[in-house]
């Protein structure tokens, strides 16, 4: 009976003793590369990761004249893919684009009294009109999805073809692309899951709003930087997971590996990369503002003219092509950032 429990215990030793050791390989391997992860003081001077980029407006500039050099295969791809997204039921009803060129002129017939409020009503109108619609079907959904996966992939393929002195065509990228479709999808689930605070943060205002415990602007004061602070941490938490839905796209990368590497990469600059995704961002943003109101402002003026042209979906189609570049150029902008930060290959202090 003792020389089996001897035995026994021997064997439950050396399982636990290597487990021991597997996870201090690990450990000291993950703190190699990211050696400024303990609750020790860290100089600044000892911290500091170089990382030579341009200055934002010119990095933009960058970005737009690539896109711009290579239009002959970027535009046909924005068409082909808007036109996809509109047959699977992307398009938001013409109404509510209507019942937002009613706000725009409102609010420029009374710029002066109050019509300001209008017209931030209105720009969020056409920021919410672009989500996707939750009426419809969960086929058409997902293909919704999968579609803007296919934009993002087909354009950092197609970049990476031409970085590398290549003249790929559109329809080889369409062909190809599609290769690291699995493997995007995971990492866009662990950016999910890294944006569940912001969801925890929404519902929570939801429930203290509904039993009136913010009515006060003190309470209403302390909820904002909460909710400022959730904001900051969860974007410097994914910077590096955009980051990651570039690698992820490299030959024979897997998703977890993706993430990691994408990881050691921001490590000590994580800051200023995720200040140029906000800046990307932003861009993105007030270039859809622009472009949706002033063709919202201007159907408007051609349906007061023509009243047929109410009935017409002019600017839901304009939405989706709108939508469709936004995605491309952003993926370019994350892309080209992935490859100033590569091209920079300064080690952690």
């Amino acid at each position: 009976m003792s020389v089996r429990f001897a035995v026994a215990w021997q064997a439950v030793s050396v399982f636990f003793t290597a487990i021991w050791y597997k996870w201090s390989i690990r450990r000291y391997d993950f703190l190699s590369r990211r050696p400024h992860r303990s609750f020790c003081r860290t100089r600044r001077r000892d911290y500091t990761r170089s990382l030579k980029l341009p200055g934002y407006i010119a990095f933009t500039r960058q970005v737009n004249h690539m896109l711009r050099t290579h239009w002959r295969i970027f535009a046909p791809m924005i068409v082909i893919y808007a036109t996809i997204m509109a047959f699977a039921g992307a398009i938001t009803s013409q109404e509510v684009y209507n019942s937002v060129g009613k706000l725009i002129s409102d609010s420029m017939n009374n710029l002066f009294d109050g019509g300001i409020n209008s017209l931030a009503q209105a720009g969020l109108t056409v920021l919410a009109s672009f989500s996707i619609n939750s009426s419809l079907p969960a086929d058409q959904r997902l293909l919704m999805v999968l579609c803007l996966m296919m934009v993002w992939l087909t354009t950092v393929w197609l970049l990476r073809e031409i970085k590398m002195n290549r003249r790929p065509r559109l329809r080889d990228g369409l062909y190809n692309a599609s290769a690291p479709m699995m493997s995007t999808a995971l990492v866009l689930l662990v950016l999910l899951v890294q944006l569940l605070p912001v969801g925890i943060a929404a519902l929570l205002y939801a429930g203290l709003s509904s039993a009136d415990l913010l009515s006060t602007g003190f309470a209403r004061m302390l909820f904002s930087v909460f909710a400022v602070v959730i904001a900051a941490l969860v974007l410097y938490w994914i910077s590096s997971t955009i980051i990651a839905l570039v690698v992820v796209t490299l030959p024979g990368m897997y998703p977890m590996r993706a993430v990691k590497a994408a990881g050691d990469l921001v490590v000590g600059r994580r800051l200023r990369i995720m200040y140029r995704l906000a800046w990307g961002a932003l861009c993105v943003l007030l270039t859809w503002l622009v472009i949706m109101v002033s063709i919202v402002m201007l159907d408007s003026w051609l349906s007061s003219m023509w009243s047929w042209l109410k009935n017409v979906p002019i600017v839901p189609y304009v939405g989706v092509v709108v939508v469709a570049w936004s995605v491309v150029w952003y993926a370019a902008y994350v892309y080209l950032l992935y490859r100033k930060v590569v091209d920079d290959d300064a080690k952690p202090a």
